[in-house]
């Protein structure tokens, strides 16, 4: 049986090209509670520093559609956006956010 981690990589990378999912919808469909999104970032960036470098965190967004983005890492996550026609507006929301809201089945 997987572990709520495992689980969360596995869901993570399986999220399509051009859209996008909530940290709260991974966290629920791993099997966690209510307050479980709120390790979802903690738990992929250990993922990633073990060696998994594949995770889209570029299609993973808030519940309200907004992104995260830092100055450091704004340019390259533009660029995947752009890449995979995902638009962001000026208020860094993804346009559209309920057409690409990818739902784990």
């Amino acid at each position: 049986m997987k572990t709520f981690s495992q689980k969360v990589v596995l869901l993570a990378l399986s999220i399509p090209k051009g859209r996008v999912t909530t940290y709260g919808r991974i966290a629920r469909a791993a099997g966690g509670g209510s307050m479980a999104s709120q390790s979802v970032t903690a738990v992929l960036g250990k993922a990633y520093d073990a060696g998994e470098k594949q995770i889209p965190f570029h299609r993973i967004v808030y519940a309200n559609g907004r992104i995260w983005v830092s100055p450091k890492y704004r340019k390259d996550r533009m660029r995947m956006y752009k890449a995979e026609g995902i638009k962001v507006d000026k208020q860094d929301k993804i346009v559209d956010f309920g057409k690409l809201l990818f739902e784990f089945k």
